[in-house]
């Protein structure tokens, strides 16, 4: 953890596995406040599986390489009504957990329902809601995209939860295979 006079600053990368464009958004939370650090997405070109998956791994761990975060959080698959599309999607998130994981950083799950109830308040906004309330809860100028927000809202719930502003239940996170306990909030 990054140390600014006599408070800590927490580094948060949030991550929106998905097998085509993976987002991700990263935050440093000092107290309860955020800042915003960066944002962008990791793009895999069309083709075999295997190769898409090393890109989704190797970029993250570019991303984790040149911010250096502390903690990541990443968004949970939801059931597809294509089973197939569920699959892949569940092997992309893989993909960007062992990323974090290979890193040796904690990693904390949250479902999409819980990341838009705590950055929205609404657990089923739509995408440009969160959008709108990424940019506002950041200061960001402009609106970021749908995958970085995404990304973004993800690092913002962790904050939240880790902050005890609503600590979200059923949130795991991994280090490096072993599963530690359920955050408490505080």
């Amino acid at each position: 953890m990054k140390t600014a006079a006599s408070s800590v600053t927490t580094r948060i990368l949030g991550l929106d596995p998905g097998l085509r464009i993976t987002g991700f958004g990263l935050v440093d939370q000092l107290g309860n406040q955020l800042r915003y650090v960066a944002s962008g997405t990791i793009r895999t070109q069309d083709g075999e599986l295997p190769g898409r998956l090393r890109t989704l791994l190797d970029g993250v761990r570019e991303v984790i390489q040149t911010y250096s975060p502390d903690q990541v959080a990443v968004e949970k698959v939801f059931v597809n009504v294509n089973p197939q599309s569920t699959l892949l999607l569940g092997q992309a998130r893989g993909a960007v957990i062992c990323g974090a994981v290979s890193c040796d950083l904690p990693v904390a799950e949250y479902t999409a329902l819980q990341v838009k109830q705590s950055v929205v308040g609404y657990g089923k906004a739509n995408k440009e809601q969160v959008q709108h309330m990424v940019q506002r809860l950041l200061s960001l100028p402009a609106l970021p995209g749908p995958d970085a927000a995404d990304a973004l809202a993800c690092a913002i719930c962790h904050a939240h939860g880790s902050a005890g502003l609503g600590a979200l239940a059923g949130t795991t996170r991994r280090r490096a295979g072993r599963l530690l306990a359920p955050r408490s909030g505080g």
